[in-house]
């Protein structure tokens, strides 16, 4: 199976967003192993919803997740709310016909539970895994610790992506100190539509580099 894993320097950075043009781009299922909080904004209540609008993919190609709690904070605190204990054993990667992208929630080292990073278990699934990291203020610093995090586990990565606005000198120092490929930049996208995220995968990223 070929597949990838979507992970980010931080919370709320566009993350779905690219993960849902991913999704897109080289016609792939969609899986969030764990969706903590629900909130409709426009494109669907979960991630899985948001993904499948703004992909343009049908129902079928996403996959439902493992854990889908209530409360819009880390897995493992959502987790304890709900009473749940949320067990590796149930996070292994669904077997589809094609390419998959994983999705995380928000960085490498959030917790799942006490003993339980989202990092740990990327180590369990050795796919090749993408950092999606945000242009502004910071994230130098986010980037190179989420890449040394993921480095000391033996994480596969694909390389990094980032969205914003262009700034060139933060992209090419995280990339060379790191030592990651720079896979693209997706741009802030005002209005946010499946055309307009298509067209901007399309002109911003490479398909031959997720095959």
């Amino acid at each position: 199976m070929r597949g990838f894993v979507v992970t980010g320097t931080d919370t709320e950075i566009g993350k779905s967003v690219f993960a849902a043009g991913l999704t897109a781009l080289i016609g792939a299922h969609y899986w969030k192993p764990v969706q903590a909080g629900l909130d409709d904004d426009g494109f669907g209540t979960s991630d899985r919803e948001r993904v499948a609008r703004l992909a343009g993919v049908s129902g079928d190609r996403m996959i439902p997740e493992a854990y889908c709690l209530n409360t819009p904070c880390s897995p493992h605190q959502a987790a304890a709310i709900d009473g749940v204990a949320i067990d590796a054993g149930n996070l292994a990667v669904p077997q589809v016909d094609g390419p998959l992208v994983i999705e995380g929630a928000g960085g490498a080292l959030v917790p799942l539970s006490d003993e339980l990073l989202y990092a740990d278990i990327f180590a369990r699934w050795q796919l090749p895994t993408i950092i999606v990291a945000r242009t502004g203020l910071g994230t130098i610093n986010h980037s190179l610790l989420t890449l040394e995090a993921l480095r000391a586990r033996q994480v596969p990565i694909a390389g990094i992506a980032f969205v914003g606005d262009e700034n060139a000198e933060t992209q090419r120092v995280i990339c060379a100190i790191g030592k990651v490929k720079r896979l693209g930049r997706l741009p802030m996208l005002d209005p946010l539509t499946p055309p307009a995220l298509k067209q901007a995968m399309a002109d911003n990223f490479s398909i031959e580099d997720f095959e």
